[in-house]
């Protein structure tokens, strides 16, 4: 049954169509819980409000319309951006099943977003973060988790799907499932590495007979005896941050775009970052190129053949 999203329920002519189109994208491409919630939300939100009762019926107008309202009503430009994209793939699926069909959303405006950086931490704030002396299992437990962000740029959804056996001890490396659930494999830091074999010591605290089965090989457990889940990470982020000293916002991507930053302004390679962070597109990566300008001379001058004059 789908999730109750607190909308006016859609005839059936609407509301099947869109069922068929999100287990497609749960069955064929795979894709996380949180992607799939996403749509839906977007996507009801627009067919709650539609003048008709088939997808079929639907013009760029009238979407175009919606979006209108929604821009005026003050939803950002980058949730404009992300129902248009949602609503582009639903089309795309629909014409897929029936070729005659026209794909209204193809060709939606929506107001371009402004750039913003990734937040993130300085070097010398993550070393605060990451100083912080655990005292009990759970302590020890997040201790893993944190190093495990800074350390190997994981997203949120990879760090709580990471079994024992995804850890090659021998080679220091990681794999790791990401989004489509592409595998990719990410090197651990000796830091990451200690915590990591330290929190494996209490984890049968938290595995005991009540552990389900599907959750016996997770790496990260909760106090109620299971997989660890997103929120809870998400809680004791915050909360070692408060405890530190740092912005009560901080959140576990902020740590992902930390590692990003810090070892582009280190190594320069955008690629080898790309890579790590299980980027499709370099254009994804980019974002990460604000480096100090400063740095970027440094660099230009120790690097470059013809950067410095011949006594």
């Amino acid at each position: 049954m789908p999730p109750d999203t607190g909308q006016t329920a859609l005839p059936a002519s609407l509301a099947e169509p869109l069922e068929k189109f999100l287990a497609n994208l749960r069955n064929e491409r795979n894709y996380s819980r949180a992607t799939l919630n996403s749509y839906r939300q977007q996507l009801e939100a627009t067919a709650v409000r539609l003048p008709v009762q088939r997808w079929q019926d639907v013009t760029q107008a009238m979407l175009q319309r919606l979006l209108m309202q929604d821009f005026q009503q003050g939803l950002a430009p980058r949730s404009l951006a992300l129902r248009a994209a949602s609503l582009r793939s639903l089309f795309r699926f629909l014409q897929a099943e029936n070729p005659q069909a026209i794909n209204p959303a193809q060709h939606l405006k929506v107001p371009k977003a402004p750039k913003t950086l990734p937040k993130q931490l300085d070097v010398d704030q993550i070393r605060h973060l990451l100083d912080a002396e655990p005292d009990d299992t759970l302590g020890y437990r997040d201790r893993a988790m944190l190093e495990l962000f800074y350390s190997s740029g994981l997203r949120l959804e990879e760090l709580v799907t990471i079994n024992l056996p995804d850890i090659d001890w021998q080679d220091r490396l990681l794999r790791v499932r990401g989004k489509g659930s592409k595998e990719r494999m990410v090197p651990i830091g000796r830091y990451a590495i200690k915590a990591l074999q330290t929190w494996l010591q209490h984890r049968p605290e938290l595995a005991g007979p009540k552990l389900p089965p599907e959750d016996s090989q997770a790496l990260f457990l909760s106090l109620q005896k299971q997989r660890i889940s997103t929120r809870q990470v998400r809680q004791r982020v915050q909360r070692w941050a408060k405890q530190q000293g740092l912005p009560q916002s901080l959140h576990p991507h902020m740590l992902r775009h930390s590692f990003a930053s810090h070892l582009l302004e280190s190594s320069g390679d955008l690629r080898a970052v790309q890579e790590l962070l299980g980027h499709a597109n370099l254009s994804t990566t980019q974002v990460y190129t604000h480096l100090d300008f400063q740095h970027l001379a440094k660099v230009y001058d120790g690097a470059h053949p013809r950067a410095r004059k011949k006594s």
